[in-house]
């Protein structure tokens, strides 16, 4: 079984293809999906193959990508140059004294392996309880089935525990890998074309080495593939010594078969592989938003919203990484792809993806000073927005009065407190902000897009941009403000004076606020 040599991966269209000829298939964009690949191991596999595509040209010193797949083999056992058989390349090697794919030699030190049946037990994938995702169901797996496991396990996995090391590319040691990145797209199309976005992101990555002006985290040329290196206990590779595109393990993994099965068997280590842990995730991944601190990205039990996408792509705190960043010769439209595993501890939250399309005319302007302005504008207008909805429903378990709802001298509610013992008057608010917030979150980005294109067109064009986005955000308040309403405790003589009183301070605060009154003023010029 050696990638290199022996058709594993099943691609779309009915092909099975080995490694080299996968990244020739690739180059000439005929892959559009990996039959076999489940959603969370997509981030973790494409951001191997990157590496492992770049590295290949860079040793080997070209600069354009090779059609041939003898071509591809030939640059890949450059990378492994110092073992003469393709062991590194082979998915089973019995000798645990030589590198296997993804999988370290073993040590002279006697360890305690534990058996792993299925691939899916030896993906990173935790789960809380057995009814979620289904655990140890891979029953009769795939070579390839295994080396998408290990893809995700050796190269995007956390803290499990003592002795079970994560990764150095995360900050912490229940984060996770984050990836955010461009892909190229077609003009109304948000599918991704693997292909596409694998020869670019690699493209980007030969150019930025190339150029110099890259700022690498460790020693160019310095060992990359790190499953080739011998692991002895207690001795962690210097992360300023290693390649900058380093592809790592962190965990001791062998693979043998049994019965004309594969089968899997993994160890411990008493520290981690790399010693990392004082850079906090920031090690130069390409692809990991870098905060002004010094940390990497850890979305935590987050989600990629339009605040989360806007605090990255155009909040001036965090470092947008390099394949998130359009090349200067890039001026097509672009798909924005956010993605990562929310990690607790000792759990998962959920595997996050976000693909927002922008216009090729919007991707020109990322990184400027009037789309980092209109970004964060946006989400200051929706704020104040869901801060209005918010005031109208708590005014409603008041049953419209303004005096139970403790109005502090700033204009702002006291939301801990409670009045005539009720209860805080808050308390049934996100009953409609979060469906106001969904809707946000769909018209956000393409109203951005409108909006950083009227910056080149007249004060009229730009009002109006801005009116419909307000006025989109307005419409989804009162809809959610309407379907509340009938759910908040209320006397009946009360109830209609109640939704007068919350409709009208809804529009007062909207009216009276700097991010929201321009909406009223063509309404107010109808009425004259």
């Amino acid at each position: 079984m050696n990638l290199l040599a022996d058709p594993m991966f099943s691609v779309t269209g009915g092909r099975k293809l080995s490694l080299a000829e996968l990244f020739a298939t690739m180059t000439r964009g005929e892959v559009k999906g990996f039959l076999g690949l489940r959603p969370h191991q997509r981030p973790a596999w494409h951001m191997f193959l990157v590496q492992l595509a770049a590295l290949a040209l860079w040793k080997s010193g070209r600069d354009e990508l090779p059609v041939s797949p003898e071509q591809w083999a030939r640059a890949l056992r450059l990378l492994t140059a110092n073992h003469g058989e393709d062991t590194p390349w082979t998915l089973v090697v019995a000798d645990r004294r030589k590198p296997a794919f993804l999988q370290p030699p073993v040590p002279d030190e006697p360890l305690k392996w534990s058996s792993v049946r299925t691939p899916d037990a030896l993906d990173m994938l935790i789960t809380s309880r057995n009814h979620d995702l289904k655990q140890e169901v891979a029953k009769r797996a795939s070579a390839e089935d295994w080396i998408f496991a290990l893809v995700s396990l050796q190269t995007a996995e956390g803290y499990g525990g003592k002795t079970r090391y994560g990764i150095a590319r995360m900050n912490g040691a229940h984060s996770s890998r984050p990836m955010l990145g461009l892909v190229p797209a077609q003009a109304g199309d948000t599918s991704i074309d693997l292909s596409a976005w694998w020869a670019r992101d690699v493209r980007r990555l030969l150019a930025a080495r190339k150029s110099g002006r890259a700022k690498p985290a460790g020693t160019v040329g310095g060992p990359a593939l790190l499953w080739c290196l011998d692991w002895p206990e207690r001795q962690e590779l210097g992360l300023t010594n290693l390649d900058p595109w380093f592809v790592e393990v962190c965990r001791r993994v062998r693979l043998a078969e049994d019965g004309g099965a594969i089968v899997g068997q993994r160890s411990t280590s008493k520290s981690p592989r790399i010693a990392a842990k004082v850079h906090k995730g920031n090690v130069g991944d390409p692809w990991a938003p870098v905060h002004q601190t010094g940390k990497s990205l850890t979305l935590g039990r987050g989600d990629f919203d339009y605040s989360r996408l806007t605090e990255l792509m155009f909040g001036g705190d965090w470092e947008v990484p390099l394949l998130a960043r359009p090349g200067a010769d890039e001026r097509g439209d672009m798909l924005i792809v956010a993605e990562a595993l929310s990690r607790g501890k000792n759990k998962t939250e959920g595997f996050k993806s976000r693909v927002v399309p922008a216009p090729g005319r919007a991707v020109r302007m990322f990184g400027s000073r009037g789309a980092a302005e209109l970004a964060q504008a946006q989400v200051k207008e929706i704020k104040a927005v869901d801060g209005a909805l918010r005031s109208a429903i708590a005014l409603a378990t008041t049953q419209g009065v303004w005096d139970n709802l403790n109005e502090s001298e700033d204009g702002k509610h006291d939301r801990g407190k409670k009045k005539n013992g009720k209860g805080n008057p808050y308390r049934f608010c996100s009953r409609a902000s979060k469906p106001f917030n969904r809707t946000a979150d769909l018209v956000f980005f393409p109203s951005l897009w409108r909006r950083l294109d009227a910056l080149s067109a007249g004060d009229a064009e730009r009002f109006e941009a801005k009116v419909d986005f307000l006025s989109k955000l307005r419409s989804a308040a009162e809809s959610a403000l309407e379907a509340t309403l009938p759910t908040v405790p209320c006397p009946a003589v009360y109830r209609t004076r109640t939704a007068i009183r919350a409709r009208r301070a809804f529009v007062g605060r909207l009216r009276n606020n700097d991010a929201t009154r321009d909406m009223f003023i063509k309404e107010n010029a109808d009425d004259v």
